[in-house]
């Protein structure tokens, strides 16, 4: 009898030990998410998280930033739930992943400019639309070198639906690693255009600052919009907002977890008003646009 009773205790014992050590459930605010981030959108994202960690010490998302086609891969291939692109899911892959019963939630949380830039040395800063599809296309007689982030990029998905070119191959136009390189290119190659998201080049991190500041932002103008078809604009938080820029993409966060965990936290401290702040601070422009709250005092 005394046997069968230690013997019962120690598989009590056992039970709750494995209990201790195994996984914890992620909470909203809590435990361990894994996301696949667009590495377009690498500066945004590490400054939205940085502060939603400080707010929330016991989160662990685990981040891994990879072209657009990789980041696809791990969602469709389920090895991760929560997913930022630059666009919101085909027919196909929500097929697929129904077929996987996992519903995906899809916020959009701020709006980027995809941004042209020449080295600081050049003279000409203004480009019309048709300017570049034609440049895309090998149709442009120019000497100049243009070059983007990666071949398996959204920016440079983006580019071949924007030209209506299927491949980027034309004898000029190069694809590099990652926009660092484009930056860093353009800074040390006169004869060059770079396309690299906006956000690249607002407050930069020390190992490639001294790059954006050989650099300057083009000027784009829209020969067939309706109210600007005159008029050249540069990318900005009121170009964007205006719909004057004609080079935009939305960022958006896909969470196919199911459930209330950290995905789900996380997915809601970009869309909430102190995530909205960031993005605004940031150069980039929010989703929903924070409103701003004036006391007025009388004094008599």
């Amino acid at each position: 009898m005394i046997l069968w009773i230690f013997f019962a205790f120690f598989i009590v014992q056992s039970c709750n030990q494995g209990g201790k050590t195994g996984a914890a459930e992620d909470t909203p605010d809590s435990g361990t998410v894994k996301m696949a981030v667009d590495e377009s959108f690498q500066p945004i994202v590490d400054e939205e998280l940085s502060v939603f960690k400080y707010l929330n010490p016991k989160a662990n998302p685990e981040l891994v930033y990879k072209p657009e086609n990789g980041v696809l891969r791990l969602l469709l291939s389920d090895s991760a739930r929560v997913i930022v692109l630059s666009r919101d899911l085909d027919t196909s892959e929500v097929r697929i992943l129904s077929a996987k019963k996992l519903v995906p939630l899809v916020n959009r949380f701020a709006i980027d400019a995809v941004a042209l830039i020449v080295n600081q040395t050049s003279k000409d800063t203004l480009i019309t639309v048709n300017e570049i599809k034609k440049m895309l296309a090998g149709q442009a007689k120019t000497g100049l070198n243009i070059v983007f982030d990666n071949a398996n990029s959204s920016l440079s998905r983006y580019l071949k639906a924007f030209s209506g070119v299927n491949d980027l191959k034309q004898k000029n136009i190069y694809a590099l690693k990652n926009n660092k390189e484009v930056i860093n290119y353009v800074s040390q190659n006169p004869n060059s255009i770079g396309i690299t998201g906006f956000s690249w080049l607002n407050d930069p991190d020390p190992d490639y600052k001294d790059a954006v500041n050989k650099v300057k932002i083009m000027s784009v103008k829209d020969e067939d919009s309706k109210k600007y078809p005159n008029q050249y604009f540069s990318p900005s938080q009121t170009t964007l907002a205006l719909k004057q820029y004609p080079l935009s993409r939305g960022l958006y966060i896909i969470n196919c977890t199911g459930k209330g965990g950290l995905g789900t936290g996380i997915a809601h401290f970009l869309v909430s008003d102190r995530g909205q702040r960031i993005i605004l601070r940031s150069g980039l422009l929010p989703d929903s646009i924070p409103g701003r709250e004036i006391r007025i005092t009388h004094k008599f």
